[in-house]
């Protein structure tokens, strides 16, 4: 009702106004109901920025706080991983410190071996120079010897010989004085009478040539004043026919001199000009050689490191090729190097087992005296030393020179082969008599035993005339003395199983 009322009063008030009061009136509302919604809407976006500035602020607070808690999170599980990692490398490092600790140890033992086989093969060598040195010095004493003996020969042939030519050289000097002396006196001799001749002629030639010169001057005065005459009447003919003619070249020679400084003025900037296009055309083509020389040194510098970068490469290719077959080759043969050295340790270390159980077997006095005492005099030994020292001239024998060290384990070897050689015929010799001795006994046991196949042949026990009937060669195949057979396992098959 109140709304009625208060439009009822506007719509009075409005009839009650003119036109233009009506205008201004509505124009004046309608800006003032724009101001209020300019108001709203300033109110609202204020209301809408400080709210948007909270939500920011609020947003920054919040990922702030979530990226401080993702950070712990990432750290302690980073944490977690690094001390894995720590522990990991703890025990891979200790497993590598110990295999270096077990690395070492070989190492040093190795070294102890080293140091003793180098130690003895020291002292081996030392030994081999002592020796060598005694033979070098008893062979220097003797060529030396020898050069003193040679010396004094020489030197007496060469005392003899510089005498002889001594003589000969006084004898070839005197006669070169006396020759000299004799042809100084002919040349003396020769060179008077030639001078003497020579001034003679010198006095002929000039007072001839003072005759022949009087005369030549008297004739030619004739002659001179007869032309100089001739000279002078020519000369006066000529001026008076010439004196017109000589005007006219005054002026023509002046004429002349001008055209003639002309031309050379044209002359001289011609030859300016020529001068300065020839030394353009001298400079553009210097210019075009130089460019031409210059590209020409880069077309070959080009050309040249082209080349030598292609022969790098093929360098470096082959350098790698060879390379390969060398790590292959090397692989190849340090795979057969391992395997020939576990060979060769297998069969040393057989060796040393068999040794020890070699020793094991060895009598007293092999074990006092392993080598057997030298059957050589003392010459002949030392003539073996000799041979022994001396450089190796076949391939036999420098191979055998190298295995000189091992001459006591031959020594030893030796003596071992003898000793079973010794034995070998031992036995031959005891089976042989125990073969003849078996035969005689079949032979007796024959004898005294009684039946057709026995009557029927020789006895043996039966002596005529100092004679036997016994065979000593027979073969036993009789079961009364035939040895009885023994089973007989070979050594080597024994310590085969063993070792």
């Amino acid at each position: 009702m109140a709304k009625k009322k208060k439009s009822g009063k506007k719509g009075g008030k409005l009839a009650k106004m003119s036109e233009e009061e009506r205008i201004l009136y509505l124009e004046q509302k309608a800006l003032a109901e724009e101001e209020m919604r300019k108001k709203k809407e300033d109110m609202l976006m204020q209301f809408l920025k400080d709210k948007l500035s909270k939500e920011e602020k609020s947003s920054k607070v919040n990922l702030n706080k979530i990226n401080q808690q993702w950070r712990q999170i990432m750290r302690e599980s980073k944490s977690k991983e690094l001390l894995k990692d720590i522990e990991i490398l703890s025990q891979t490092f200790e497993r590598v410190v110990d295999r270096k600790d077990s690395v070492i140890k070989a190492l040093a033992k190795d070294i102890e071996e080293a140091e003793v086989q180098y130690n003895m093969a020291l002292r081996s060598h030392l030994s081999n120079v002592d020796d060598l040195i005694d033979h070098h010095r008893r062979r220097l004493g003797t060529l030396q010897g020898e050069y003193h003996s040679e010396l004094k020969t020489v030197r007496s042939e060469f005392e003899e010989e510089r005498e002889l030519i001594n003589q000969c050289h006084r004898h070839e000097l005197q006669r070169l004085q006396d020759i000299m002396f004799a042809m100084e006196q002919n040349h003396q001799e020769k060179e008077s009478d030639a001078r003497q001749e020579f001034q003679s002629m010198r006095d002929e030639i000039k007072n001839k040539n003072l005759e022949e010169k009087h005369a030549l001057r008297i004739q030619l005065e004739g002659a001179v004043e007869s032309l100089w005459k001739q000279f002078q009447s020519a000369l006066k003919n000529y001026n008076e026919t010439t004196e017109e003619r000589k005007i006219a070249f005054e002026n023509l020679k002046s004429k002349d001199e001008k055209s003639a400084r002309e031309i050379e003025f044209q002359m001289k900037k011609l030859q300016k000009i020529q001068d300065t296009i020839t030394m353009l055309r001298g400079k553009m083509q210097q210019n075009s050689r130089e460019c031409e020389e210059r590209n020409r040194q880069l077309r070959d510098e080009r050309e040249h490191v082209q080349k030598h970068f292609q022969q790098l490469k093929s360098e470096m290719n082959l350098a790698r090729e060879r390379e390969r077959s060398h790590l292959t080759t090397l692989t190849l043969q340090s795979n057969a190097a391992i395997k020939k050295l576990k060979t060769v340790l297998g069969n040393g270390e057989s060796i040393l087992r068999l040794a020890e159980m070699c020793r094991k077997l060895e009598t007293e006095e092999e074990k006092v005296l392993p080598f057997y005492a030298s059957s050589l005099s003392q010459e002949e030994q030392e003539d073996v030393e000799a041979a022994v020292y001396e450089s190796p001239s076949e391939p036999l024998a420098a191979v055998m020179h190298e295995y000189i060290s091992l001459e006591n384990f031959w020594k030893r070897y030796n003596k071992v082969l003898l000793d079973k050689l010794a034995l070998d015929k031992e036995k031959q010799t005891l089976n042989q008599e125990n073969q003849q001795l078996r035969s005689v006994l079949k032979q007796y046991l024959d004898g005294i035993s009684v039946n057709d196949e026995i009557l029927s042949q020789n006895n043996p026990l039966f002596v005529v005339n100092h004679k036997t009937n016994v065979k000593l060669a027979v073969p036993v195949l009789d079961p009364r003395v035939r040895r009885p057979a023994q089973t007989v396992v070979e050594a080597a098959h024994i310590v085969k199983h063993t070792v």
